[in-house]
């Protein structure tokens, strides 16, 4: 019962679909029906009065010359005439006949109609002249309507009064009352007001629950609309029930469901990753800033009178420092590059790049071989310093990784047509097959204790991945335990627009 007043409730709100389709359909409905009840009208007086008319015009014509005896005593004076007792006429209610003569005045009124003779329906002499000529030219005048002196509306018709040839012959008017034919025509659209009000009503009843199972579709994607939220973004509604435009909104609906699905999820791995981050950031930070609290401590202990104590702790606390400022740079220098600003990219050579960072390579390199396979010619669109910073920490994450003696590095730089290679290989210890999907990711160590103790940070490949990302490269590493790591770097490569033609 509730459920159905809801919907009642629902139905009758003025902004409410069904409602406006209900009311604006019963609307073209009644305006349908006012026009066909507006042209029935005018065709079934049309068809009446002609009916009405052809009749009486039947009955007059069949009518012999010289069936009236007329005592016309005056000229121009109207005197009631008599009709002969024999004759077939008969006379219907309402009913007048009258001669008309050469100069257009009602010259007789025939006895036996049954209108008073004072309320005979009268054209004008013109009119009269008029209708005279077109008899005698042989033609059929229509029928005349007129309206008497008392007010009643008459239906006349006319003939000749006298032989065929009788030039000097009369206008015999028979008409009739319009009464009954107007009433007729009351009746019928009464009748059609009647059935079009009915057929009203009952749209209406059949409208209403077709209306409903029409809109089922469309409460479905309410309802669907009414349950989703964040944690339930995996509802998806059928795309084909039958109406095209349903099918377009349900594909529309389940669309956006999937966009918002993808953007929570998203969310949730941003938020994912972020606390992750801080707990990793803090897990970084506390070390150093322990270690920095604990020679604090000791000094205060009384440590600071002893030289080699003081010194030792000294240079404990300033490499627990930098390795704070460190962490601290590194943590900037991510947010920096998670910004939406783009780099300013420019045309540089590769080549002569990696030839201008040799020195720094041979320093880091200390005991251990390393050879640059370059080739020459290889520019693409980059930040100079940034692009430095990748292979500097790349090759320093394989000096860390391999032997002080027994290493070997290989940075090589290649074209591949539309794009340009760079890869740093190294013969280190490798990395397990496990650790190959979190190597980019922040603070991630596949071996923790050896990394920290040098003094590294976990962000030097997550802020790789990201410098790549931002020169719309891409970077992945291949690699085996005990078989060294190969890290690849693929980047567009620029090439100048021709001037010449033949190019």
């Amino acid at each position: 019962m509730k459920k159905q007043s809801g919907m009642i409730q629902r139905l009758l709100r003025p902004q409410s679909l069904r409602l406006q389709l209900l009311v604006r359909s019963l609307l073209v409905l009644a305006a349908l029906f006012l026009l066909i009840g507006i042209l029935q009208f005018l065709f079934m007086k049309d068809f009446l009065y002609r009916n009405k008319a052809e009749a009486l015009n039947t009955q007059l014509m069949s009518l012999p010359p010289d069936l009236f005896r007329l005592d016309i005593k005056e000229p121009g004076i109207r005197h009631p005439g008599k009709i002969r007792p024999d004759s077939p006429l008969l006379f219907q209610p309402g009913f007048s006949l009258v001669v008309i003569d050469q100069s257009g005045a009602a010259q007789s009124v025939i006895e036996g109609g049954s209108i008073d003779p004072k309320e005979t329906p009268l054209l004008s002499a013109e009119a009269y002249n008029g209708i005279r000529q077109r008899l005698q030219a042989g033609e059929r005048p229509g029928y005349q309507l007129i309206t008497a002196a008392g007010g009643r509306e008459y239906m006349a018709v006319f003939r000749i009064v006298g032989r065929p040839g009788d030039k000097d012959g009369g206008v015999l008017q028979a008409a009739v009352e319009t009464e009954s034919l107007r009433s007729q025509l009351l009746t019928q659209v009464a009748i059609f007001a009647s059935l079009a009000a009915a057929a009203l009503v009952a749209g209406l009843l059949l409208y209403l629950p077709l209306l409903r199972r029409t809109l089922h579709p469309l409460s479905k994607v309410v309802q669907a609309a009414e349950l989703t939220d964040a944690g339930s973004l995996n509802t998806r509604l059928p795309e084909r029930q039958g109406q095209s435009e349903i099918d377009s909104l349900s594909e529309a609906f389940n669309n956006m469901l999937m966009r918002l699905d993808a953007a929570f999820e998203q969310e949730r791995a941003t938020n994912e990753r972020m606390r992750r981050f801080i707990a990793d950031a803090s897990h970084e930070l506390r070390t150093p800033l322990t270690s920095l609290h604990g020679f604090i401590e000791v000094l205060l202990r009384g440590a600071a009178a002893d030289r080699e104590q003081l010194m030792r702790a000294l240079g404990s606390m300033k490499t627990e420092s930098e390795r704070v400022n460190k962490l601290v740079e590194d943590l900037l220098q991510l947010v920096r590059l998670d910004q939406p600003a783009p780099l300013k990219l420019e045309p540089a050579r590769l080549d002569l790049l990696l030839a201008e960072m040799e020195p720094q390579l041979d320093l880091l390199a200390d005991n251990r071989r390393y050879s640059l396979q370059i080739r020459d010619s290889v520019t693409a669109r980059i930040h100079r310093d940034k692009l430095k910073q990748v292979v500097l920490n790349l090759f320093h994450n394989a000096v860390q990784h391999t032997d002080a003696k027994l290493g070997e590095i290989e940075v090589i730089l290649s074209d591949n047509g539309d794009t340009a290679s760079l890869e740093v290989r190294d013969n280190g210890s490798g990395i397990p097959p496990a650790h190959l999907p979190h190597i980019f990711e922040r603070f991630y160590r596949g071996e923790e204790s050896r990394s920290r103790a040098r003094g590294g940070t976990g962000l030097g490949l997550a802020i790789t991945h990201s410098i790549i990302e931002a020169h719309h490269g891409h970077i992945k590493v291949v690699s085996n335990t005990g078989e060294g790591a190969s890290f690849i770097i693929t980047l567009p490569l620029y090439r100048e627009l021709s001037l010449d033609p033949q190019d």
